[in-house]
């Protein structure tokens, strides 16, 4: 018989939650207060996609180095100063006076960020095994898809009602229920853990995603042939080519090139770039279309993907038992495929963006597409990494659909234009499909699944 999760499981299952979801519940209410904070602060699309990107920067180039740290010194430890931080730097996003002091607080919520998502996986990868870890992550990510129904719903009626900095003030209600229960948790750091902050590898890896991103998004305004965008795309890569070259010889590397030997994990990391690519780009500029084109109210277009979510909710846990049982191949191959077509439907949008007859398909579509995905994508990648490796297994795939998303984001302004219209939308609408659809023929021609299912497997 399937055995019950303990009550240690259970307070771990619901601290990796709530820590998960206050990054997401980050992610999910910014794409509705952009235009609202451009009004008050100014600027244009570029200034909206720097109050993403770095958040996405940061959280990108220091999570690798905060799943080595989980992994040395304690999930419960590097959980706790990440929530404490986070909410710091939410506070301080909270009340700028400006679009500069927005912009650097949100890269400080990105360094806090960066050590929670990390070691909420660990901790559930290292407390569960078997079925009971397919049931969890499939817990996990039907209650943390809430993020995505609270993020747009809160954030709008805040954005619509009160103003835009509430959006990010309430992120200290769920960090401080976080704090209590995380109290409760025994600690967990490793007997013969030898922590090594890897200084080096953590300053190539923010240089490496930073610099690149900036000449992205600030082409439109200074043009590819400018000094100030080719010298820092240039010197960009060359420090991630460094960053590769330093991880592969350092004794503790923030980044195991090992871990690409295992080919679920490699074969996942490249689909997870494609998926979350194309999920960052395609919902951020629907946000923001919705709201500039639509004329929808920060409410509504907070609510026109709460399609995605309650399917989310209500089929990731059985799509979680489902991939444990059959193995992940299937619905990783399926759900990205079934997602990009969501996209592809939207093709049908014009300028009036009715919502029920133009846009509520494509949601729908994309939306069970999505929830096919997430859940087996995160088993096979972190499942085939063992145990006292699953902080930094964790947190390369954060790292990479982090970075994947930030990239995908920046390069917004040369899919769409300057200015985004129906044109522009189409096009991005466009490039998000073939993103998915990518991801899902990867994973079908590359992940495997395990030789034999075990006996609490077929009992699940």
């Amino acid at each position: 018989m399937t055995r019950s999760p303990t009550d240690t499981q259970r307070l771990v299952l619901v601290v990796a939650v709530l820590a998960s979801f206050i990054a997401f519940l980050d992610g999910t209410v910014i794409n509705v207060a952009l235009p609202a904070i451009t009004r008050e602060l100014g600027g244009g699309i570029s200034t909206q996609q720097w109050v993403v990107d770095a958040y996405l920067i940061t959280l990108g180039g220091i999570i690798l180095l905060a799943g080595s740290l989980s992994d040395a010194f304690g999930r419960k430890r590097v959980l706790y100063w990440g929530l404490v931080g986070f909410a710091a730097a939410s506070v301080l996003c909270a009340v700028a006076p400006s679009a500069p002091f927005l912009i650097g607080a949100r890269a400080l919520q990105g360094v806090a960020g960066a050590l929670l998502v990390p070691s909420s996986l660990a901790l559930i990868f290292s407390t569960f095994s078997g079925a009971g870890q397919a049931r969890a992550i499939g817990t996990w990510t039907a209650w943390t898809s809430t993020a995505f129904i609270a993020g747009p719903l809160i954030g709008g009626l805040l954005v619509d009602l009160v103003s835009w900095r509430l959006v990010f003030a309430i992120n200290i209600v769920p960090i401080a229920l976080t704090l209590v229960l995380l109290a409760r948790l025994p600690g967990d750091r490793s007997e013969d853990a030898a922590p090594r902050v890897d200084v080096i590898g953590a300053v190539l890896g923010v240089l490496g995603v930073a610099l690149p991103v900036f000449a992205l998004i600030e082409q439109a305004n200074f043009g590819w042939g400018s000094p100030i965008i080719l010298v820092p795309l240039i010197v960009g890569l060359l420090s991630f080519a460094a960053f590769i070259w330093h991880e592969n010889r350092v004794k503790a590397p923030m980044m195991p090139l090992s871990l690409f030997r295992v080919r679920n994990f490699w074969v996942g990391n490249v689909a997870t770039t494609l998926i979350y690519a194309a999920l960052s780009l395609g919902t951020f500029l629907l946000a923001v279309f919705l709201q500039q084109v639509g004329g929808y109210s920060a409410t509504l277009a907070g609510l026109a993907l709460l399609p995605v979510s309650i399917l989310s909710i209500a089929l990731s846990a059985v799509i979680g038992r489902l991939a444990g049982r059959f193995g992940p191949r299937l619905f990783m191959c399926a759900g990205p495929i079934i997602a990009g077509i969501g996209f592809f439907v939207m093709l049908r949008i014009d300028s009036s963006v009715a919502y029920s007859s133009q846009v509520l398909p494509g949601v729908i579509i994309f939306g069970l597409g999505l929830t096919i995905t997430v859940a087996p994508l995160t088993s096979a990648i972190l499942g085939a990494i063992e145990p006292g490796r699953a902080g930094i297994a964790s947190a390369v795939n954060n790292a990479i659909s982090r970075v994947a998303g930030l990239v995908a984001i920046a390069a917004a302004s040369i899919i769409v234009g300057p200015v985004l219209d129906v044109d522009g939308f189409h096009r991005a609408a466009i490039v998000t499909g073939i993103l998915l659809v990518g991801g899902g023929i990867i994973s079908g021609i590359g992940i495997q699944n395990p030789v034999s299912v075990p006996a609490d497997k077929l009992q699940a």
